[in-house]
């Protein structure tokens, strides 16, 4: 009777436990919002950029980064909290260096990157990519009243010996083998790095997109943007053109559920996409 008894009673709490664990998984699961985390470098104006506080001019929101006392907004954050939004996210920015965003995602530091990357053949074989969220122009850029400024085509740079540059590990990196006789000189972490090598007669001419050339030029008045003539600029830049979203090549799930938000907010227009980016280039604080 007393044998009876106990397995009532072990049999009671066990089910119990079981019920317990039951309640607990469905409140988190029910209660708490999934976490879209999205490393950039919050250093790459307009695409990305960190400040101070969580304001912008027009009343924008700017999302808290990761670890840290900062804030990060531009058409990367912009994007990316809507489609946060869209698929009832919450969203988490992580700020990392361009180097080794690809390897952070990899370890698992967060599950995607928007961060101004064009989808290239070469990334491709490394991650899954959306269709693109963004399509810009390439572009140079030079020295106010330098030597350059009057180039029109990319013939005019050939047999100069100009000082050229770019950001690391881009695809803008190919195209400086491009400008015949050129001197290949230091390539920088960021984009900033870029534009100051000008300024400073460090380096002649830099391979950029042309919203990031747009954006240091609002800070930087002694920069010169040319777009060269179509019938002779560079050729395979094209890559760099498509900016997309990548998730970890095995990880076609997330990136299916990207795709799909953005397809759901129209996010394929080209005019919205140049709206977007028109609005945050006015909105990015003096120092970016």
């Amino acid at each position: 009777m007393k044998k009876r008894s106990l397995l009532k009673v072990v049999a009671a709490v066990a089910m119990m436990a079981v019920m317990l664990t039951g309640c607990s998984s469905a409140k988190k699961d029910n209660g708490e919002k999934k976490v879209l985390k999205v490393g950039m470098e919050c250093a790459y104006a307009p695409f990305n950029w960190t400040q101070d506080t969580d304001t912008t001019p027009d009343g924008s929101k700017a999302v808290p980064i990761y670890g840290s006392d900062y804030y990060a907004y531009g058409y990367d954050v912009a994007v990316a909290q809507m489609l946060a939004d869209q698929m009832g996210m919450e969203l988490e920015i992580h700020k990392v260096e361009w180097s080794s965003i690809g390897i952070s995602m990899d370890a698992g530091d967060y599950d995607c990157i928007i961060a101004g990357m064009g989808r290239t053949a070469e990334r491709q074989m490394a991650y899954a990519f959306t269709d693109p969220y963004y399509y810009r122009d390439n572009c140079i850029v030079v020295k106010k009243g330098g030597a350059y400024e009057s180039v029109k085509k990319l013939s005019d740079l050939a047999g100069t010996g100009c000082k050229v540059t770019t950001q690391l590990g881009t695809g803008w990196v190919p195209l400086l083998d491009q400008i015949e006789g050129a001197v290949t000189g230091t390539n920088y972490e960021t984009t900033s790095e870029c534009f100051m090598a000008i300024s400073n007669g460090v380096a002649d001419v830099c391979i950029v997109d042309l919203p990031t050339a747009q954006s240091a030029l609002l800070t930087n008045d002694d920069l010169v943007i040319i777009t060269l003539d179509e019938s002779d600029t560079f050729t395979g830049d094209e890559e760099m053109v498509n900016v997309c979203i990548a998730t970890r090549k095995n990880d076609t799930k997330l990136r299916d559920d990207i795709q799909a938000a953005l397809d759901a907010i129209g996010w394929n227009d080209k005019a919205k996409m140049d709206e977007l980016m028109n609005k945050v280039i006015t909105q990015q604080p003096a120092a970016n």
